[in-house]
């Protein structure tokens, strides 16, 4: 008897099977006062992949899912795997013209959203093939009527480990966001690797924080169904829930990102003093290099709890993880190699660079993207004929190999641990009748990690206010795009080639 036709070949899905097998009454997810066992999970897995079966979309097509978290989001990833199709994560935070873009460049047949994000959605739906609503029917299918119609067997399709389960956009700081193509094969060895480093696995209970979106949001969200565990579903940011959730459900294991851990800071000793969180054994970090005050209040309010810092990207999948008992001697390094992961650092010429010196990281693993979407010249900039991938990342090595990040090449600005490209706000400023120029940076923030700030070059006679720009940019981006403040210049600073130099407007911001 074949339990799980194509076994042999990895898929993010094979693991909900194998464990309504092995512990079908388990809870797998919690959300709110739902729950799902290994054994519902399963069956509507099946469910999911038989009602994508039953629209007729064409082999591999993909598949947007547009919510926030909740439980939902791993059988509807688990049931397209099963089925073939990769999805495509919508963030609930962008605008209609984002979802529009990001719909039409993935080629998405069908769409599953909630209902509540109807209204970023209105105008991408008309060429679909299915539309599939939860929590009401605004657009689309009610989502559990039609599942309900649907067989819970196992679809038994054969799918490659080499095929994109997802396809994750992001972007670089020139250009339009790019879809990342991400494997089985990629995920699920970070899967089994996840599980023994920060204890995802089988007996485990975690809580998905981090938006389900997101890449390192679906990895640890995902990582405890995948793996035996029990993962409890935060609908939203909130620090005091999510400490609530953890004394409820005992969490074990959090995903953290260092504006968390300030908010988490902010609720102060005597609330905090509130909570039993004596369940928790380990937590660990990503997005950004948590600021070393931080970290050691960190370390002293969760005393006795492991405190990873690991870095990745997208693109990279992990790269490095600094493990616990070196958590305090080298605050604001980023650890070693992870798992399977090859890395150099190289000068511009590409050669490599000796320890203390900064050069740009690139890393060779299993878990690299397949590639950018339709998008070959987007692949070969950051990829290496022998299999290496940069994400522009500027590091140093020192002489124990432990790796730091010091700069971005790209000047990506990471804002309450979500990616935010300046290019994509720059090209929204100056639609402005009275802008000629505009330029934006990241700058520290206390709570989000970076704030993002804009510069302006203004026409003769002109003026602009902050309320005016954040009323503007709000039809066409989402919330954590938009700048904080706003300063006017009658010329941004440039180089030789007529390139700005940011370098130059971060200097300018600091001595303000």
């Amino acid at each position: 008897m074949t339990l799980f036709p194509g076994g042999d070949s990895l898929n993010i899905a094979h693991g909900i099977g194998e464990f309504a097998t092995a512990q079908p009454h388990t809870t797998a997810i919690i959300d709110g006062d739902r729950t799902w066992t290994y054994e519902q999970l399963d069956a509507r897995t099946n469910q999911v992949a038989h009602l994508i079966a039953s629209i007729g979309l064409p082999a591999k097509a993909p598949v947007a899912i547009l919510l926030g978290n909740r439980g939902e989001y791993m059988e509807l990833a688990a049931g397209l795997a099963r089925a073939g199709h990769p999805f495509v994560p919508l963030n609930p935070r962008m605008s209609a013209s984002e979802v529009d873009y990001i719909m039409n460049h993935s080629s998405a047949q069908a769409l599953f959203l909630d209902d509540a994000l109807s209204n970023v959605a209105e105008g991408c739906v008309a060429p679909l093939k299915a539309v599939y609503s939860i929590d009401g029917t605004t657009l689309g299918q009610d989502f559990e009527a039609a599942l309900a119609a649907q067989s819970t067997q196992h679809p038994r399709i054969l799918v490659s480990e080499n095929d994109p389960f997802c396809i994750a956009y992001t972007s670089g700081t020139t250009g339009k966001p790019k879809g990342v193509l991400i494997s089985h094969r990629s995920r699920t060895l970070q899967f089994y690797t996840s599980s023994i480093e920060w204890g995802l696995g089988t007996g485990r209970r975690s809580i998905a924080v981090a938006p389900m979106y997101h890449g390192a949001g679906f990895l640890f969200g995902y990582t405890p169904v995948a793996m035996g565990g029990t993962v409890s579903m935060l609908r939203r940011w909130d620090p005091a829930e999510l400490l609530e959730m953890v004394q409820r459900d005992k969490a074990q294991s959090i995903f953290l990102v260092p504006t968390h851990a300030s908010m988490i800071k902010a609720l102060g000793p005597e609330k905090l003093a509130e909570y039993d969180l004596s369940s928790l054994d380990t937590i660990y970090f990503n997005a950004a290099a948590l600021p070393v005050a931080l970290k050691e209040w960190v370390m002293e309010f969760f005393a006795g709890v492991d405190i990873h810092e690991l870095y990745g990207s997208t693109e990279g999948g992990i790269v490095s993880n600094l493990r616990p008992k070196d958590a305090a001697r080298k605050a604001g390094s980023v650890g070693h190699p992870w798992y399977m992961t090859e890395v150099r650092v190289v000068d511009d010429e590409g050669n490599l660079v000796p320890p203390g010196t900064p050069g740009e990281l690139f890393s060779r693993s299993p878990f690299l993207m397949n590639g950018y979407l339709n998008d070959e010249e987007a692949t070969a900039a950051c990829t290496t004929d022998d299999g290496f991938l940069t994400c522009g990342d500027i590091v140093i090595v020192d002489d124990e190999g432990f790796i730091s990040i010091v700069d971005r090449k790209k000047d990506m600005i990471i804002s309450g641990g979500v990616n935010v490209y300046p290019r994509d706000v720059e090209e929204q400023i100056v639609v402005l009748d009275s802008v000629i120029e505009a330029a934006v940076i990241g700058a520290p923030d206390e709570t989000w990690g970076e704030k993002v700030v804009a510069y302006a070059v203004l026409k003769p006679g002109q003026s602009l206010s902050m309320e005016e720009l954040d009323a503007h940019l709000r039809q066409s981006l989402a919330g954590y795009k938009i700048p904080r403040e706003l300063y006017i210049l009658e010329a941004l600073p440039r180089n030789a080639s007529g390139k700005v130099v940011k370098t130059d407007l971060r200097e300018l911001y600091a001595s303000k």
